[in-house]
This record gives C-alpha cells, structure tokens and sequence, in this order.
C-alpha cells in the first residue's frame, strides 16, 4: 500500500514558508511538507491530549481532528488548557476546537463528539496516523492492528498522576533520515604518521543518514511472557512502569474509568488487587511493583502531561515528518524522580 503521506503532494505557500521558517530550518522543506500532507486523529481530549493538540497543531499538520465524547467536568478545567471555565456540561472536543484552532489557523481543526469505540473501521483509515488517549487495552488493541494492516502509524499514551506512557507502532518497515557529522578524510601525505590519516569530524558540515526501524504491534509489546530464562534475565533492567501499565490498564478495563481521588481508599485497594492478579499471571512475585506507587497514580497531572505530551507529540511529528529516530516503542516517564526511559517490549 502506498503511503498516505506520499498520496498528496502537499505545497508549502509563502505564508506557510514565512510560519514554519525556523521548523524547516531545523529539519528541512522535505520533512515539513511531508507533516504539511498528513491528516491526524486524536481521541481523548483530558490533560494528555490537550497537550498533544498543541503541539501538533503548532507544527503545522494539514488536519487534526479532536474527538471526545465526555463532557467538561470541574477536573476537565483544571487538567487542560483548551477548554474555558465556562464550557462545563459542554462536549470536550467541541468546547477544546475554538482554542485549538487559534493556536494556528493554517491548520485544519476539527472536532467529532462521537465515542472512539462506536466508529468503524472505515472511520480510522482516513488518516494518517492515530493518537489514543484515555483509552481502553481492547480499543487500542484493535485499532492498532487494524492501523498497522493498512500503514497507518498508531500511538498510544496516558497519564495516572506522576506517571506517564506512551506506546507507538510505526510499522515493519519504517523508513526515516538521520542527520550525522560528515567524517572528512584528510588529504594523503606520506610524510604524516598513522594518527593523521585518520577520517575525522567536519563540525560544520553533516550528512543525511537513511535508516529503517521495525517495530511490533501492542498486543505483542502487551503480552511479553516472562517464562524465559532470557526474560528472567532481563527483568532486573525492565523498568517497573511497564508492570505498573498493566496494572491501571487492568483497572479501567474492571472499573470502566480511572482511580478517582474521591474513591482514594477503596480505589488503592483495587488498584493493590490489581497489582497482585497482574503479577501472578505473569508468575512475577508481587514484590516486583511495591505499594508505593498507589499514591501516586490518581488524577491527571499538568506538569506530568506537559512532559508527556511534548514527547508523544513529538514522536508524531517526527514520524509523520520521517526525520530522526523515533522511540521504539515505549516512553515511560516518572514525575517523582523527574525521568524518562525509552525501552522496547515484544519480540526482536
């Protein structure tokens, strides 16, 4: 299947040129008429996806579609920036589209009230790469396989707390460039010792590097068994936020939402009970993801989703635009130690 990026032969006009001067400076006109042709959809319109909104739209993609069936809440104010205090009862992505599109009018914003999990098929294909959030394991699942069917680029991510994810699939084959220092070979002279004949680095001259990157579906970065002695093995490096994703991925599938800081006892029970039945279908001791991590994992976070939100939005970018490397395939981060890590789940 033909790349849908590559379908439209997206012009960048002078006023574009003039908006997005020091983007195309950074990484070049090929890269930012690419994201200029991509059409993009973001479900989930809390804290995270705010986030995400701004900064695709502020990069310059050709469509961004918000879609959000929930309604403002007190909590929907607090969490995120585009939605006024006065638009409480109202749809999310219907009261985030006027903000949003301020942010940058030579996009096109658009905003769909409709649930994630009653579009069709057909509904995904139109775009050119998917963002979930605040979704469930089953939705992102099938929309993942269904988008990788079709080369479209998916990512996933979340934010409980001070804790934060994000998930991406850019395909088997993805092809991306990568600028490098220009090694120079200095001109032969019989007379110089060995030392001297070396290639060395031109600071003010690079190359373009073409890359390639697989990576796996969800599912199979969800369902790492960890039977193996290789697997045994490299549980001491994994970081526990992988553990601690199956946990609240467990909870909004039996509950239906997310820990509630007004439900805080009853919530880190479930959550606790969640962890046990989580690390004993692994056949992982449950001291592997101690309790600590209980407080810390209600609400959205607006420091955290700033952080997380840049990353994934970045990642997009990124992808879209087929420029550096991208994050394969999992970001965690920790707002309590003020770190991320990149880490790759699912088989080699």
């Amino acid at each position: 299947m033909i790349d849908m990026i590559e379908k439209e032969d997206a012009v960048i006009s002078e006023e574009e040129a003039a908006q997005y001067d020091r983007q195309i400076r950074l990484w070049g006109l090929d890269a930012q008429k690419r994201l200029r042709g991509s059409r993009v959809l973001l479900a989930g319109l809390g804290g995270l996806g705010a986030e995400v909104a701004k900064n695709l739209i502020l990069a310059g993609v050709k469509g961004l579609t918000l879609l959000d069936h929930e309604k403002v809440s007190e909590d929907s104010c607090r969490a995120q920036f585009l939605v006024p205090v006065t638009a409480q009862g109202q749809n999310r992505a219907r009261a985030s589209l006027e903000r949003a599109q301020n942010l940058n009018p030579m996009v096109e914003v658009h905003a769909d009230p409709e649930r994630v999990e009653d579009k069709a098929d057909d509904f995904f294909l139109q775009f050119d790469a998917v963002c979930l959030t605040g979704c469930s394991r089953d939705l992102m699942v099938r929309v993942d396989q269904l988008c990788s069917r079709n080369n479209i680029k998916v990512f996933c991510g979340d934010v409980h707390g001070y804790y934060g994810y994000m998930f991406c699939n850019l395909g088997q084959e993805y092809s991306y460039v990568e600028e490098k220092p220009k090694l120079v070979k200095p001109a032969a002279n019989p007379d110089d010792g060995p030392e001297a004949k070396k290639a060395r680095i031109d600071p003010n001259e690079t190359i373009m590097v073409k890359k390639t990157a697989s990576f796996c579906s969800l599912k199979e970065a969800l369902e790492v068994s960890w039977t193996s002695d290789k697997a045994k093995a490299a549980l001491k490096r994994t970081p526990v936020d992988y553990f601690m994703l199956h946990v609240l991925l467990k909870f909004r599938a039996d509950k239906g939402r997310d820990p509630d800081p007004q439900a805080f006892p009853e919530d880190s029970q479930l959550l606790r009970r969640a962890r046990d039945d989580v690390l004993e279908a692994s056949a992982l001791s449950a001291d592997l993801l101690s309790d600590d991590f209980i407080s810390y994992c209600f609400s959205e976070m607006s420091p955290v989703c700033a952080v997380v939100g840049g990353v994934l939005g970045q990642e997009v970018v990124k992808a879209l635009s087929q420029r550096d490397a991208p994050h394969r395939n999992f970001f965690f981060f920790d707002g309590r130690k003020g770190n991320g890590v990149v880490d790759f789940f699912g088989p080699n």
